[in-house]
């Protein structure tokens, strides 16, 4: 086997320099003090990043507003430090001390970005069939109560470098918000697209925020907003579901970005709907949900949880979250999403077998050859030992 020879230009005058650079550079990191001159808190890119990704906001709720008998909109303060910023669509996690349970829930932001650089952050909550949180909240909270938030999160929002300048969104119920949020910030010059709302609901009782959401249509170009209703007649009004057919007629000719948040009936109705656009699936984007699991007997099962070297057993039913039955249990898990998306519960599944609905498992690959579950989106099928933390 022949050897190659290599050659590197250069002069002995070059090994020289470089030596005496590393000598002196070595003798000046020797002579430094041992401490940072500067804290690494009082770093401005580190006071951005603080601000507008905080552990925890502690809010106060100055303002409450009803709507009709089945929704409210909460207006909620720093007690402390600015509002963390966020893009229109996004939500805030709330942690909650219910009974002996610990929870975590999330709501869409309804107002604009610029309501936070001004102190105030909105959320609307309606009221829905055995909603343990949504009730506990529209039952006790008041102004002055003080309640935890996290820093907004989510991805339902206008990217120009993903997104068509043209958004159609699809709302459904109180899934209206983001998309008001969207609208608000669109007519204040802080989102540079349209945005041409398909809003469903039963009746028009339901409709949420529509003397807004009329306003922001007749006075700004860029917003279209249309109602379609599904158990209701009345004139003015578009009859049926948001599917196909009312999507192309009121989508604009160019091309568009389909954005879709609301309840899980509305999602499956989609799922069927959406391909007959024949659109490019980068184009659709769905505010992430849960769709739950029912069978027609539930089983119940026991959970072993390892929580940072202690263990606890607790109880199971099969058409439950592991995450649900966990917070139930007042233990304290980090969870965000509810939805398998954000990965905050992400855990160790020791052993024991879980069912994940389909379309609703966003592990990474790693996650899936060595057995890690977000316990938000995994129900139990036997019994289970987890590790969690």
């Amino acid at each position: 086997m022949s050897k190659k020879k290599f050659s590197v230009n250069g002069t002995f005058k070059d090994s020289v320099n470089t030596v005496k650079f590393l000598t002196e550079r070595k003798s000046f990191i020797n002579s430094a003090e041992a401490v940072l001159p500067t804290r690494t808190d009082d770093f401005g890119v580190n006071k951005v990043a603080k601000s507008i990704h905080p552990k925890e906001q502690k809010l106060v709720i100055s303002r409450i507003e009803k709507h009709k008998t089945f929704a409210k909109s909460y207006y909620l303060k720093s007690e402390t430090a600015p509002l963390a910023y966020f893009k229109a669509g996004q939500y805030l996690t709330f942690k909650f001390e219910i009974g002996n349970a610990v929870v975590t829930r999330s709501y869409s932001i309804a107002s604009s970005p610029a309501s936070a650089l001004k102190g105030e952050y909105q959320i609307t909550v309606k009221r829905i069939s055995d909603g343990f949180v949504s009730d506990y909240i529209l039952d006790n909270w008041s102004v002055g109560d003080k309640v935890t938030a996290y820093a907004p999160e989510g991805n339902l929002t206008y990217n120009p470098l993903r997104d068509a300048e043209n958004i159609v969104g699809i709302a459904g119920g109180s899934g209206i918000t983001p998309f008001l949020s969207l609208a608000r910030a669109i007519d204040e010059g802080d989102e540079d697209c349209t945005l041409t709302l398909l809003y469903g609901c039963r009746t028009s009782d339901e409709i949420l925020f529509k003397a807004e959401l009329d306003s922001l249509s007749e006075k700004n170009e860029k917003i279209n907003v249309v109602y379609v209703l599904s158990h209701s007649d009345e004139e003015g009004y578009e009859k049926g579901f948001v599917g196909a057919d009312i999507i192309r007629k009121y989508a604009p000719e160019e091309n568009y970005s389909i954005f879709v948040c609301g309840p899980g009936g509305l999602y499956k109705f989609l799922e069927t709907e959406l391909p007959k656009l024949e659109k490019e699936r980068k184009y659709i984007r769905f505010e992430v949900f849960s769709s739950g699991k029912k069978v027609e007997e539930a089983k119940e099962y026991s959970i072993t949880v390892i929580n940072r070297g202690a263990e606890s057993v607790i109880k199971a039913n099969s058409n439950e979250t592991v995450l649900c039955a966990l917070e139930r249990a007042g233990i304290e898990v980090p969870a965000r999403c509810h939805t398998g998306e954000c990965g905050f519960c992400r855990s160790k599944l020791v052993s024991g077998k879980v069912y994940i609905p389909e379309g609703e498992d966003k592990r990474r690959i790693a996650d899936m050859q060595f057995n890690f579950i977000h316990p938000c989106c995994s129900y139990p099928e036997s019994d289970l030992v987890i590790r969690i933390n």
